[in-house]
């Protein structure tokens, strides 16, 4: 069994706009023999941009888990060890921006820590040697 952690965005695009998913994406989410997390990370940052007017999303958070849970997805919780993991991440630049996201930042430390690829189209991810991103 082969585990993967998938992106906010993915998870976004799994409820509501499913064709957006790249084929290999689509494969590995379907494969019953694999196990698909979401963070716990990406309801607080649905949330927070919800919240802030920078995501237009419907679906509560509540509702949000239950979807979660029938596409058979597991929640993987936060442990001190991928918090601490943040602290030594370095500041990468891109056009000269540092990339600075703090959900990206966590989610690229769960999946070090976790030692399990992420699924993600956000190249950013690729700027760090130890991350496995699948698109």
């Amino acid at each position: 069994m082969k585990k993967y952690l998938i992106d906010t965005h993915i998870l976004l695009w799994l409820v509501s706009e499913p064709e957006k998913l790249s084929t290999i994406t689509q494969q590995i989410i379907s494969n019953l023999d694999n196990s698909i997390f979401i963070s716990l990370i990406s309801f607080w940052e649905i949330a927070i941009k919800t919240s802030i007017g920078k995501l237009e999303f419907r679906t509560s958070i509540k509702e949000l888990e239950l979807l979660v849970f029938q596409k058979d997805i597991s929640i993987l919780p936060l442990t001190s060890i991928a918090i601490s993991k943040v602290q030594n991440l370095p500041f990468y630049k891109i056009n000269k921006i540092e990339h600075r996201d703090p959900f990206d930042r966590m989610l690229i430390s769960q999946a070090i820590t976790e030692n399990i690829p992420i699924i993600s189209a956000d190249t950013k991810f690729d700027l760090y040697a130890d991350v496995n991103r699948i698109w």
